[in-house]
């Protein structure tokens, strides 16, 4: 699995439109990717203007999915609300390690 750590920071006056933004790409991510097995949006606890996103996608195609989806380009679109350019870290999942653990479950 092939994780993602993403640090933002947000311009004050625009937090409304980033939180909108990215929440229309979080949602619809696990919503309509079948490779994208999380997408986690927090606020740093210090300053409410940094956010990080924890992803995780089943490999790198479905990373490349991702950037190709309708509600990327939302997010995309509202990237001038940031202050700054995002800092991203590439990851290897460890725990948990059953491939079967990031499967979606059905509903």
């Amino acid at each position: 699995m092939l994780a993602m750590w993403v640090k933002v920071r947000v311009k004050p006056g625009a937090r409304e439109r980033f939180l909108k933004a990215i929440e229309v790409d979080a949602l619809g991510s696990e919503r309509d990717e079948p490779g994208c097995m999380r997408f986690n949006v927090l606020q740093d606890g210090q300053d409410q203007n940094v956010y990080y996103f924890y992803e995780v996608y089943r490999d790198e195609a479905a990373l490349e999915a991702h950037r190709a989806a309708p509600h990327y380009a939302v997010w995309r679109a509202a990237a001038d609300s940031l202050d700054g350019a995002p800092e991203a870290t590439r990851c290897q999942t460890v725990f948990p390690a059953a491939a079967g653990y990031w499967e979606r479950k059905s509903s």
